[in-house]
């Protein structure tokens, strides 16, 4: 077990270098988080003015929340494609950088419109899904335990649909069961890989809060200046966004390294022999 979080913590690492050569990765997350603010002030402000929130907690099934569904199935489909567009992308760049060429921001975008359509299929699927476990988490402590239950499993089964649709060029349903198969033969990387990552910066993230609210605070009894207080939350905020966006991006150039390895794929660039044979042993 440790030998695996080990593992998976030195392809965490690879990926870092991974990065560390192409900065300019790290702007497919900054375009998925841009738009998916825009995305949500489009779906969020006409939904509240209109009063569609509170019919979806109505007790009757009315027309008012058969429409709030509908919205929110419909939020759902666009959040999701455009985060996975913007994930597309960055596994596409990834992928010409693991494969020893130097990617630009065009080449990923350019890589992901070419999928666009499976894209959008698998934004149905995930659209879907998400609104099925919304509606489970609504249905009482049961509805929310079965609901976390299916998500985890969905988000572990789907761990490389992405550098699937990318590399392999099938459709959204036949990547979700090629990522589900490749997950079973190289059982334990990925949810290792994530858990190193998410505890890493999720760790990096809570501290970072800790000393911004104590700092904040210390600076509200010590100075009483309001310039110094916001600028001090500024800076702290800032630092919580760009540890976000790394974590997003390592994981997006993680997953395709992990993709790499299990369809037999290697590189010396990032990522040594030894590691791949050591990390990647069937289940």
């Amino acid at each position: 077990m440790f030998t695996r979080l080990s593992n998976s913590w030195e392809l965490v690492k690879a990926s870092w270098g991974v990065l560390r050569a192409d900065k300019e990765l790290v702007v497919f997350p900054i375009v998925s988080g841009i738009t998916s603010l825009i995305v949500l002030i489009t779906f969020a402000v006409p939904m509240f003015l209109s009063g569609l929130f509170e019919a979806m907690f109505a007790e009757d099934f009315g027309l008012a929340r058969l429409v709030g569904y509908a919205t929110i199935f419909a939020f759902y489909l666009v959040l999701y494609f455009v985060t996975l567009f913007a994930n597309t992308a960055l596994v596409g760049a990834a992928m010409i950088r693991l494969d020893g060429g130097d990617p630009t921001v065009s080449d990923g975008f350019r890589i992901a419109w070419q999928h666009v359509g499976a894209i959008f299929g698998y934004a149905m699927i995930s659209a879907t899904v998400g609104l099925i476990l919304r509606w489970l988490a609504q249905r009482g402590v049961i509805g929310r335990l079965v609901s976390s239950l299916i998500g985890l499993g969905w988000n572990l089964a789907t761990f490389l649909v992405i550098p699937v649709l990318v590399v392999e060029d099938v459709g959204p349903v036949e990547g979700v069961k090629r990522s589900a198969r490749m997950l079973k033969s190289t059982w334990g990387e990925q949810i290792a890989g994530n858990i190193s990552i998410g505890l890493v910066f999720g760790l990096l993230i809570f501290l970072t809060v800790v000393v911004g609210i104590v700092a904040t605070a210390g600076l509200a009894i010590l100075t009483e200046s309001v310039v110094l207080i916001v600028l001090s939350s500024v800076l702290f905020v800032a630092v919580v966004v760009v540890l976000i966006l790394l974590s997003s991006t390592l994981s997006g150039i993680y997953s395709a390294a992990v993709y790499r390895f299990a369809a037999g794929k290697t590189t010396d660039v990032f990522f040594s022999q030894e590691l791949v044979e050591s990390a990647f042993r069937p289940k």
